[in-house]
């Protein structure tokens, strides 16, 4: 009962971390792409309060107060802080949506919980996956649209991502027992969950939509603890989990066919790929040159415990876990997302990556 108790408890600190990744547009990209707005579609990576506000556990958990939201926010993430980051919240009714909106939620899936439920397994955090938010983004627009044709004109100036979506999928599985090749057999549907996700935003009026792919899992704290092995095998020359990586590049190589077949059936969009795994794979093996502690590369700055400073039973949050003193040092912030410093260089190298196949210049 222990055990299944910290598992359970790892789903939700994984998927609840409101410890967003800047998202792969900053000011310069902004500047030449003249984006008026951002919709946001996805779970924990980008997720500015949507959990928090629609659910009582997302309220009362570890992660709406300090130390999340320190070295961003210099506060407490979510609304207990001065200001969320980038994008409102849907669910803050009262926000201001004139620059976009963010309908990501912090433990979401691709699939809706009811698929997952058929194949035993469970969504312990939240209910509203990728089709649900969808749903608001309907009513937002038609709140905001007189029309179709009203709509397409308001947002031919807006960038819309759709995710990251489809890790929870994945991480609920793995963690409840799910062998790999179980995973595997997701990915086809994952995948085309998240195909349809862009037919309905481009149904709307998107013209530029960027698909951010999964990271290489199998280098994080968190599944080097709990999918730790004595085989040596079962590790890449980084002292990455080869098989974890292999089914993130397993999902990322349908995801990118996917959208191969959607520019073809949306030749008046721009629909690229966000490559989160080498943006992350280049931080990582850049890590020394880029001021990380080369030593720490695998270690949580919040945690406590094990060869990767992390412990499912003692996570970050919980009383008497160390926040590390020099948090620009490290990769990892909690053993699931990334220091600041880390999302940020991440963002620089997405930004160098994305902006040419946004074609702004055609649209401007």
């Amino acid at each position: 009962m222990a055990a299944t108790r910290a598992i359970i408890f790892s789903l939700v600190i994984l998927s609840t971390t409101l410890f967003q990744i800047p998202r792969p547009c900053n000011g310069n990209l902004l500047r030449i792409c003249n984006f008026h707005q951002i919709y946001q579609l996805g779970d924990s990576i980008s997720d500015t309060g949507n959990l928090i506000r629609e659910s009582p556990m997302g309220a009362a958990s570890p992660f709406s107060r300090l130390p999340y939201g320190e070295t961003f926010f210099h506060n407490a993430t979510g609304p207990r802080s001065a200001g969320l980051p980038l994008l409102n919240a849907y669910k803050n009714t009262g926000a201001d949506f004139k620059h976009g909106v963010d309908f990501a939620v912090a433990g979401s899936t691709a699939l809706p919980v009811e698929t997952l439920a058929d194949q035993n397994i469970l969504s312990p955090v939240t209910t509203s996956s990728l089709g649900v938010q969808l749903d608001w983004m309907s009513t937002h627009f038609n709140s905001t649209c007189d029309g179709g044709r009203d709509c397409a004109e308001k947002l031919k100036d807006s960038l819309f991502m759709v995710g990251e979506i489809g890790g929870n999928d994945y991480n609920y599985a793995l963690f409840q027992g799910k062998s790999i090749e179980e995973v595997k057999s997701l990915v086809p549907i994952v995948v085309q969950a998240i195909a349809n996700a862009v037919r309905r935003v481009i149904d709307h009026g998107a013209v530029r939509v960027v698909v951010p792919g999964n990271f290489p899992i199998g280098c994080f704290p968190i599944y080097l603890t709990g999918f730790k092995t004595n085989n040596s095998t079962a590790y890449d020359d980084n002292n990455c989990l080869r098989d974890l990586n292999e089914l993130s590049k397993f999902h990322n190589d349908q995801l990118q066919r996917a959208i191969g077949e959607l520019n073809k059936e949306f030749p008046n969009a721009v629909i690229t790929y966000g490559d989160y795994y080498n943006a992350f794979d280049w931080l990582f093996r850049s890590a020394a040159y880029l001021g990380f502690d080369a030593s720490t590369t695998q270690r949580s700055c919040c945690g406590a415990g094990g060869d990767y400073n992390f412990s499912l039973g003692r996570m970050c949050g919980a009383p008497d876990v160390p926040v590390c003193r020099n948090p620009d040092r490290l990769i990892s912030w909690d053993g699931i997302h990334l220091t600041q410093k880390a999302y940020k260089l991440m963002n620089a190298w997405l930004v160098r990556d994305l902006l040419p196949k946004l074609q702004c210049r055609l649209y401007n």
